[in-house]
């Protein structure tokens, strides 16, 4: 009896997941357009956590070689790929003084690619995990773990891009407020 009820908890999470990923999705997208008023505390936490955040995964990455060869290799190309996207999302940016303060608003169209490239993932994950399924022969690696190189580039994408964006904005918002008064 434990068993089935283990089984159910575990099908009842997947559900939710399956249920919950488009609206998480939806809100990640939301939130990558939206105004926002730059907040000199916030914007320092953000850069010198997502810096750390980067060195860990750096060193994941580093310590991945043991069991998949090239996840180096996709870490770093996907921290390339999203520095250089992140630069380019803050020449995007849009950019207003105001008394109240510094207000930015990212590109909707870049946050759009961004979340569009992480469901894309998803899929592919999810088609790999059908294809290993319907197999007849055991592949050499396992579905989930095939493609890691493409996971760990996505995800250096991200890391990348908001690593460049989050110490470019707060470049930026600290040389507007100098020229602001304050």
């Amino acid at each position: 009896m434990p068993i089935v009820l283990v089984l159910l908890f575990v099908f009842l999470l997947l559900a939710l997941w399956v249920v919950l990923l488009p609206l998480s999705l939806w809100q990640r997208y939301r939130y990558g357009r939206a105004r926002r008023m730059a907040r000199g505390w916030l914007l320092t936490l953000n850069a010198w956590s997502l810096l750390v955040s980067v060195a860990i995964f750096v060193a994941v990455s580093a310590f991945g070689l043991f069991w998949w060869p090239d996840s180096l290799v996709g870490a770093g190309v996907g921290l390339l790929a999203g520095s250089v996207l992140g630069l380019f999302g803050v020449w995007l940016t849009r950019w207003e003084v105001a008394p109240q303060g510094v207000f930015y608003q990212p590109n909707a169209w870049l946050a759009l690619l961004l979340v569009a490239i992480v469901a894309g993932r998803i899929v592919l994950g999810m088609v790999q995990m059908v294809q290993y399924w319907r197999s007849d022969a055991a592949p050499a690696t396992h579905a989930l773990l095939s493609g890691h190189g493409s996971l760990l580039a996505v995800a250096g994408l991200l890391l990348g891009y908001y690593l460049v964006y989050a110490w470019c904005v707060k470049w930026r918002v600290a040389r507007l407020e100098r020229l602001r008064g304050h």
